[in-house]
């Protein structure tokens, strides 16, 4: 039985800006697992509405392990940085089977908001 799929798409990426509580760090977050034994090669695609995609952003995820891309950090070898209120797709490609979701918290407001933002996996 295949544990998981080799593409994720998330549509909904929106990097919101930081609220005025220092206390709180607004973020979105890409979390995959990988089920198996054999170690992910997991590229990651950025694609934008108004430029070109962002190509060739490398994970490694070892077997029976989980790892969190924080996507309001430098992403991959080059440093690419998001920028806030940016609308984008992530694509993730993965060489084995993984699982994928996708997080943010908002806490533009003092009541905060954390939501995931379902997939569309291949």
């Amino acid at each position: 039985m295949e544990m998981g799929k080799r593409n994720w798409v998330f549509c909904d990426g929106y990097l919101p800006p930081h609220g005025d509580n220092p206390d709180f760090e607004g973020h979105e977050a890409l979390m995959m697992t990988n089920l198996g034994d054999t170690e992910a090669n997991i590229e990651l695609t950025l694609i934008f509405e108004d430029k070109d995609p962002v190509r060739g952003i490398k994970v490694k995820l070892g077997g029976m392990r989980t790892t969190c891309v924080r996507l309001d950090h430098p992403l991959g070898d080059d440093g690419y940085m998001l920028r806030e209120s940016e609308q984008y797709t992530v694509w993730v490609q993965s060489d084995v089977p993984i699982c994928a979701c996708f997080g943010r918290l908002d806490v533009r407001q003092s009541n905060m908001a954390y939501y995931s933002v379902e997939g569309y996996s291949f």
